[in-house]
């Protein structure tokens, strides 16, 4: 019973979002966009998906108090969703930067050099790589 209630919320998924009633004696389910670009948090365009087997990675990252990741990249598409603290990321060559805190969601830049810094509390961050098969998260600047 439980298979059938969860496949026939997963269906309903997509006509929930689109705004689609439901019949009466049914839960009611809401559905709020959290995210939609088309470009990193610093307004870089995302080109285009990685050529390969798709490879969906959904990472649970905590970092503790006052830690300065290293510099680095992804090569491809990703968002954070911050479950609680609050981290400041940083783009390396213009020196933008910007701070996101629990429940702000953050388009990842793609092949540009950026980190993140933490305050006096650990942050912990729901990430989701859109990748290919065998393809590393993330990667040090290149020389």
């Amino acid at each position: 019973m439980l298979y059938l209630r969860v496949a026939s919320f997963l269906c309903a998924a997509p006509l929930l979002a689109s705004g689609a009633v439901l019949a009466d004696d049914a839960p009611t389910v809401t559905s709020e966009v959290l995210l939609k670009s088309t470009s990193s948090w610093d307004g870089t365009a995302y080109i285009r998906y990685p050529v390969g087997t798709p490879e969906l990675t959904t990472l649970k990252i905590t970092i503790p108090p006052r830690t300065e990741l290293p510099w680095h990249t992804h090569p491809m598409p990703n968002v954070a969703f911050v479950l609680s603290g609050e981290l400041t990321v940083e783009q390396r060559e213009g020196g933008q930067s910007k701070t996101i805190q629990a429940g702000d969601v953050l388009p990842e830049m793609v092949n540009i050099n950026h980190r993140g810094r933490t305050g006096d509390n650990p942050v912990v961050l729901i990430v989701f790589y859109a990748g290919t098969k065998g393809m590393p998260l993330s990667e040090a600047p290149k020389q």
